[in-house]
């Protein structure tokens, strides 16, 4: 229930402060006094595209804030869903747009995103504008309307969240089958590339080390001679001492007269160290010597290995032996994962066989839930046509097959005839006053079967009047003794009915711009308000007596 309303700098209202009661609300206005104002400030507070056009000329922000009391469990669920702390069954809504064109919306002075605001404020309040009506063509509309009446809520949650899952089952096989083609196509030739990236024997650090004893064997000539040279200067083999024994005979020596001059004790020292470093030196040489392959043999072979390494890394554009290995393993791994992918897609076709019966399952239930459905749906709507004197019309529901979905397996399709003529779809066949019958139909039938927020009428009432209007305006009074209704209604016929009203007007504000304002009229400032839409500008005695029997005959 909507409780009050405040708005400021929104297009024409600067201002306004109000509170709503319970019944049915009824707002009139002459045209172009701002009723569409009010009705599109309730569209930006629910969630509508907010632009800086909103904002009234010379304010910077535009702000409108509604009170709310509602006791729906789904709107308690939804602000716990997203942090929002309750105040009871009451909610505070606002929402503020900058001169920027940027709106923030808050509930309960939460700060909120406008897809949270959209959700909970369509479980609070439904506004039926004219252009609605157009909603009776849409198929989709003609099926919720169905569900809506059959309580087919818990059947289509589970038939959404099948059909999800089974759309996400189906996308991920496919993307899963198509790898695995893909990898199928290649195995034969990533298996002969592994068998020859396996069959090479490869060892990380390889070709460094080959590279090394290549340029040694390649050059053990030469290597060979220059050690050999180079100890047989240190270490002659001759009788002539060698430098070695040289260095030990100075060292000795120098010890001999350290106690006369002390500061040869030193370059012993020195000239000891150097000759343990010469020796250790001649040592190394001569290990290498004797290591030192000159094997053309050996040679042939390390060109050979180096060849094959380099031509793999050609073939396979690797900068070394290690990307080699890389591939090697990556290709291991590919045709190891051919039979992984396998089992895993056996895995999720044996998922999406459980989703799909599961999907199919709910599918039937609703098609039957609304086949049941359908005829005593159309005799209600029948009976509200009837009496909104519609009796010569006909009206059908129709529940035909369709390609399976979300909302499952089944459209409806909405039947209607006018003076006994076949039933034909509704869109082809009704005129505008027809369908607003028709749909006023539909919402009292809803309001009293899916326990509907606050509903707005904007001028549902289009295009019938006399008699008509008077029903219409009945069926609707009567929906407000079951929830709270707004209507904006241009038929005095309507405007009697309601609990409360209130007159949308314009005038000139101080500065020469023009300005909407809302009051709620009661008693002789009624009686004249329902007088002015039964004659117009210029209200008579008639008008003002025919209006209060109206009023009369409305309470």
């Amino acid at each position: 229930m909507l409780l009050s309303l405040h708005i400021r700098n929104y297009i024409l209202i600067d201002s306004l402060d109000i509170e709503f009661p319970e019944g049915l609300v009824i707002i009139t206005g002459q045209t172009g006094a701002g009723k569409s104002i009010l009705l599109g400030a309730l569209s930006f507070l629910a969630g509508a595209k907010a632009d800086a056009s909103m904002i009234s000329p010379g304010a910077s922000t535009c702000t409108v804030e509604a009170g709310f009391d509602s006791s729906d469990a789904r709107v308690a669920e939804m602000l716990a869903a997203n942090d929002i702390e309750p105040d009871g069954t009451r909610l505070l809504i606002r929402r503020v747009i900058s001169s920027s064109g940027r709106s923030r919306s808050f509930i309960n002075d939460c700060p909120v995103q406008q897809g949270v605001l959209q959700s909970i404020s369509s479980l609070l309040v439904d506004i039926h504008s004219q252009h609605k009506s157009l909603l009776l063509a849409d198929s989709g509309f003609q099926l919720s309307v169905l569900d809506a009446f059959a309580g087919n809520s818990g059947l289509l949650a589970d038939c959404r969240r099948s059909w999800k899952e089974l759309l996400s089952l189906r996308a991920e096989l496919g993307s899963l089958r198509a790898e695995l083609a893909q990898l199928q196509a290649e195995r034969d030739y990533n298996a002969d590339q592994l068998a020859r990236l396996t069959a090479a024997g490869l060892e990380s650090g390889e070709l460094e080390a080959l590279e090394e004893e290549h340029r040694s064997l390649a050059n053990a000539g030469q290597i060979k001679e220059a050690l050999v040279s180079a100890v047989s200067a240190v270490s002659p083999e001759e009788d002539s001492a060698g430098v070695s024994e040289l260095l030990k005979n100075a060292v000795r020596r120098l010890e001999q007269v350290s106690a006369w001059l002390p500061a040869v004790s030193g370059l012993a020292s020195r000239l000891e160290s150097a000759r343990i470093e010469i020796d250790d030196i001649c040592s190394e040489l001569e290990n290498l010597d004797s290591r030192l392959d000159v094997s053309p043999e050996r040679l042939e072979t390390v060109e050979e290995r180096m060849s094959l390494l380099y031509s793999l890394m050609r073939r396979y554009s690797c900068s070394d032996v290690d990307g080699l290995i890389e591939r090697r393993d990556s290709l291991a791994a590919k045709i190891d994962g051919t039979a992984a992918l396998g089992e895993r897609i056996s895995e999720l076709e044996s998922r999406e066989h459980s989703v799909r019966e599961a999907w199919q399952s709910v599918c039937t239930a609703l098609g039957k839930s609304r086949r049941e459905a359908a005829p005593a749906l159309s005799a209600r709507i029948m009976e509200s046509l009837r009496f909104l004197e519609l009796e010569n019309s006909g009206f059908e529901i129709r529940v035909e097959p369709k390609e399976g979905g979300a909302d499952g397996c089944d459209r409806a399709v909405f039947l209607f005839s006018s003076g006994g003529n076949a039933p034909r779809e509704l869109s082809k066949v009704a005129s505008g006053g027809e369908i607003s019958r028709i749909m006023l139909c539909l919402k009292a039938i809803m309001a009293r079967t899916a326990g509907m927020p606050t509903l707005i009428f904007d001028e549902i009432d289009t295009g019938v009047s006399g008699s008509v209007a008077d029903r219409m305006g009945q069926m609707i009074c009567s929906m407000g003794g079951d929830m709270q209704v707004f209507a904006i209604t241009h038929l005095p016929q309507v405007a009697a009915k309601g609990d409360a009203h209130y007159v949308v007007s314009k005038s000139q504000s101080g500065d020469g711009r023009s300005v909407s304002t809302v009051r709620r009229v009661t008693g002789d400032d009624r009686v004249r308000e329902v007088a002015r839409l039964l004659s117009g500008s210029e209200i008579t005695g008639a008008a003002l007596q025919n209006a209060e029997v109206l009023l009369s005959e409305g309470r």
